[in-house]
C-alpha cells in the first residue's frame, strides 16, 4: 500500500490525489500541448504528476523508456512513482490507449533531473499551485 499523506493539514489519499489531478490537468501544464484534449486530460502530464506524487507520498521517480514502443516513441519517456512499499504506481496510465509493455527499460530519476528542464519546472509549479487550491476546496 502507498499510504496517506498529511500535507498542509490536508489528508490526501492516492485515490483523492488521482481525482484531483484528473480535474486540474490542462493544455498549459501538458508536455504535449498540441495533442492534449479534455477527452484525454492526463496526456503529457506524467512528469509533473510524478513530481507531485513524490512530494505527497515520498518514494522515488522511475523513468520508463518509450523509445521502442510503437505509437509512443516520440514521447521518449514516461514517469511513474515507486513508493516505499516497493509498489509502482502510474497515476497517468490512462493517457495511453493501449497498456504499456511491462518490460520497458527503467531507471531512477531524481527531482533535480526533472526540474532542471525549465519547461517541466514551470509546468510543475503551475500544476502544484492548482493542486493545492483544489485540495483546499476538498476540505470545505
Amino acid at each position: 500500500m502507498y499510504g496517506v499523506a498529511m500535507h498542509a493539514h490536508q489528508l490526501i489519499t492516492p485515490r483523492l490525489f488521482s481525482q484531483i489531478i484528473l480535474n486540474i490537468c490542462a493544455r498549459d501544464t501538458s508536455a504535449d500541448a498540441k495533442t492534449w484534449s479534455s477527452h484525454n486530460p492526463l496526456s503529457g502530464h506524467c512528469a509533473v504528476v510524478a513530481l507531485l506524487a513524490q512530494e505527497y507520498f515520498g518514494g522515488i521517480i522511475i523513468r520508463l523508456s518509450l523509445d521502442s514502443v510503437e505509437g509512443y516513441a516520440h514521447f521518449r519517456s514516461h514517469y511513474i512513482n515507486r513508493f516505499s512499499s516497493g509498489l509502482d504506481r502510474d497515476f497517468t496510465a490512462s493517457q495511453f490507449i493501449a497498456r504499456l509493455p511491462s518490460n520497458l527499460p527503467r531507471e531512477i530519476r531524481n527531482r533535480e533531473q526533472l526540474l532542471a528542464n525549465e519547461d517541466t519546472r514551470k509546468r510543475y509549479e503551475k500544476f502544484k499551485s492548482r493542486f493545492k487550491a483544489a485540495a483546499s476546496l476538498q476540505k470545505k
